[in-house]
């Protein structure tokens, strides 16, 4: 027999892990944390299961673009995103269809 766990997720972001190493940081106010950590900054996802939205690492997505990082919006799954190093949050979070308003 299988549990449920509660999660309050809206949406779930992936975010190539193997992308991001490469990049080795290049994101955040000092441009030295990865992807996922500086959109978890960014959109205020402080209580993992009871956010609004899920900021993941998933092992590779298979794209490997040179200079950015691979993110899909889960609710979006046909419309993945190359976010180049140094590339303003705002903007990131504009394309994927979610914003700091949108957390919990």
């Amino acid at each position: 027999m299988t549990k449920l766990v509660k999660a309050d997720w809206e949406t779930a972001i992936l975010v190539c892990a193997k992308c991001s190493k490469r990049l080795e940081g290049g994101f955040g106010k000092k441009g030295k944390q990865r992807l996922a950590k500086a959109l978890k900054a960014y959109l205020g996802v402080k209580r993992f299961r009871k956010a609004r939205i899920g900021v993941v690492e998933v092992k590779c997505l298979g794209v490997c673009p040179r200079g950015a990082v691979t993110v899909v919006n889960a609710a979006h799954p046909s419309r993945w995103r190359l976010v180049a190093k140094g590339a303003d949050l705002a903007t990131v979070t504009a394309d994927l269809g979610v914003g700091p308003q949108a957390v919990e």
